[in-house]
C-alpha cells in the first residue's frame, strides 16, 4: 500500500515527491516501465511496489480475511492486530486497519512500531492532523528517526490550508540528523518552492542533484523553481 502514493501533485509533476515513510516492511524495490521507475524512484525503500499498470501488488485476499477474523476473535492477541492492521491497510481499507492498531496501541501502549503505524495509515486516509498526532507521539521516543520526521512535516505541507513554515521546520530537522535524506530534500524543495523563495528552493535542490545527480525528480523540481527566477519572492504565508 501506500502513503498511497500519495502521489498529489503539490506543483506541477511533483507527484510521488511527498511521500513519506511507508507502513509496510516487507515489500520490495519496484517496477521497470520508464514512467513507473520514476514513480518508484521517489518513494522509500519499504513501499509496496507499483506495476505498470499502476496498480501495486497486494495480498492474496483469502489471506487478508484470515487475518482479520483472527485479530477479531483475538483481541488481546496483540501480533494478531498488528497483522490484520498490514493487510487491512494492503487492501486499502484504512477504518479497519486504524480499529486494529487502536486495539494493538490500547495493548502494548509503549510499542514504537504501532504507534508510527496509526501515524502511517491516518497519513494515507488523508487525515493529516490525525496523522501530526502519533507521529509527534513516536518522535518523543525516538527524536532522531528521520523518516517519521520528514513524514510529520508532510501532514503540514499536504492538509489544507498548509502550514509551510512548520513543514520546513521539521524537514530542516530530519536534515540536521540526516544531510543526504533524499525524501526530505525533495520535500523541502517543494515547501520553499510553494513558499515563493526560489533562492532557498534552488540551495535545497543544489543539495539533492548532489547527493542524487540521477535523481529523476531533479528535472521536474528545477523546472518549478526556474518559474520562480523572474518572480520576487512571495513567500506564501503559513496559515
Amino acid at each position: 500500500m501506500k502513503k498511497d502514493s500519495i502521489l498529489v501533485g503539490i506543483i506541477g509533476l511533483l507527484l510521488g515527491l511527498i511521500v513519506g515513510f511507508m507502513f509496510a516492511n516487507n515489500i520490495n524495490q519496484r517496477g521497470n516501465a520508464a514512467a513507473v521507475a520514476q514513480q518508484n524512484q521517489a518513494l522509500p525503500p519499504d513501499h509496496p511496489p507499483i506495476t505498470q499498470s499502476g496498480a501495486q501488488a497486494g495480498p492474496d485476499m483469502q489471506n487478508v480475511q484470515e487475518a482479520i477474523n483472527q485479530a477479531k476473535s483475538d483481541q488481546t492477541n496483540f501480533a494478531a492486530q498488528m497483522k490484520a492492521a498490514d493487510y487491512a491497510y494492503q487492501v486499502q481499507r484504512f477504518d479497519e486497519a486504524i480499529q486494529f492498531l487502536q486495539r494493538a496501541n490500547q495493548l502494548r501502549p509503549d510499542n514504537y512500531e504501532a504507534i508510527v503505524q496509526l501515524g502511517n495509515v491516518n497519513f494515507d486516509a488523508n487525515r493529516f492532523e490525525e496523522a501530526e498526532k502519533w507521529y509527534t507521539s513516536a518522535l518523543k521516543t525516538k527524536p532522531d528517526d528521520v523518516n517519521v520526521r520528514t513524514d510529520l512535516g508532510l501532514t503540514f505541507l499536504l492538509r489544507e490550508p498548509a502550514n509551510l513554515d512548520r513543514a520546513i521546520t521539521e524537514f530542516r530537522s530530519s536534515l540536521e540528523r540526516d544531510p543526504k535524506h533524499l525524501q526530505t530534500l525533495q520535500n523541502l524543495t517543494v515547501a520553499w518552492t510553494r513558499k515563493g523563495d526560489a533562492a532557498q528552493a534552488r540551495s535545497v535542490l543544489a543539495k539533492l542533484e548532489e547527493v542524487s545527480p540521477g535523481n529523476p525528480a531533479i528535472t521536474s523540481l528545477r523546472a518549478d523553481v526556474d518559474k520562480l527566477q523572474t518572480q520576487p519572492a512571495k513567500a506564501e504565508m503559513a496559515r
